[in-house]
């Protein structure tokens, strides 16, 4: 499964990095126009950027009591920072709690701590009559 997501986002960002109706330009911006003028006679290029501040927040909670299933996630974005924290439930009892940053400056980084003590897990032994 984890495969399959890998290779589906390398797919989405190999498809956003195609240039787009023959611009081979790279763009920093969220979007840009270009229109021509002319003035006299001789054709001015006017190049305008609109730039748009990405800025969002999102956070989820899941505690499935059926499944065993206990996860949550928080991350919130202000231009280039990105800041979030998740946590989930381990098979061994722990719980695991990831931390990460990212900006320009000093790329992603992320402080992974388990919480409690793992347990051995003993597997059952059904016998048949």
């Amino acid at each position: 499964m984890f495969a399959k997501i890998l290779i589906a986002a390398a797919v989405v960002a190999v498809v956003a990095a195609r240039p787009q109706d023959g611009h081979h330009e790279h763009h920093h911006h969220a979007s840009s126009s270009q229109s021509i003028k002319q003035y006299h006679g001789k054709a001015t290029e006017k190049h305008v950027e609109y730039y748009s501040h990405p800025k969002y927040e999102f956070a989820y909670e899941v505690k499935d009591p059926h499944t065993g299933d206990h996860k949550s996630q928080h991350e919130s974005r202000d231009g280039d920072v990105v800041k979030g924290v998740y946590s989930l439930h381990e098979h061994d009892g722990t719980i695991r709690v990831v931390e990460y940053h990212a900006d320009k400056k000093t790329g992603f980084n992320a402080n992974v701590k388990f919480i409690g003590h793992a347990k051995h897990i003993v597997p059952e032994h059904h016998s048949h009559h």
